[in-house]
């Protein structure tokens, strides 16, 4: 049996259009800031945090969360502006839906009734939907410059999240693993 864990989290991912945009916004910050790190994934509206699973779980994983999204309807998500967690981090900000809540909330608790799967920090902080341009690596001090910069800046996009995303680390960095469409 291969006991190896493997990193895993789940996300809505925006269209491509709308994620190479993003991706230039931290392509932005790699060259002007010195912060690479949001670089390390595609885009995205994290819904469960990076947790493990064993190899041999993974068929049991996407199982369930094919029949989750099979029973879920696709959800508007909207862009507005920028935000931040100071003193380090910068992201798009992502207006909070009540589809947007309902399915986090609902995520979670599924992945924690049918899994056990459970985030014992998201539990005790409220969901703050974003997506993350800037982090980790960015220091105080260009957190602080670049923030001015961004602070004020407008950025709007609309879109229809229609799958919930399964992402994998692979030692270095996060992709797509594999995605479960939501209902029309």
């Amino acid at each position: 049996m291969n006991q190896s864990k493997q990193r895993f989290f789940i996300a809505l991912v925006p269209p491509p259009d709308i994620e190479q945009h993003i991706t230039d916004i931290q392509l932005y910050f790699a060259a002007s800031y010195n912060s690479r790190s949001a670089l390390n994934s595609p885009p995205h509206i994290t819904l469960q945090p990076p947790f493990h699973s064993l190899a041999e779980d993974i068929p049991k994983l996407e199982e369930s969360l094919k029949q989750f999204s099979a029973n879920r309807l696709s959800i508007p998500v909207t862009l507005s502006g920028f935000a931040a967690f100071a003193p380090r981090v910068i992201y798009v900000d992502v207006v909070k839906s009540p589809e947007l809540l309902e399915i986090h909330k609902d995520l979670m608790s599924y992945l924690e009734a049918n899994l056990g799967i459970v985030d014992r920090v998201s539990q005790s902080r409220p969901f703050v939907p974003h997506m993350t341009v800037a982090f980790r690596d960015l220091t105080k001090q260009n957190f602080q410059t670049a923030w001015l910069e961004f602070s004020g800046r407008s950025l709007h996009f609309e879109f229809t999240a229609s799958a919930l995303t399964l992402l994998l680390h692979n030692g270095s960095r996060w992709n797509i693993s594999n995605q479960f469409p939501l209902s029309a």
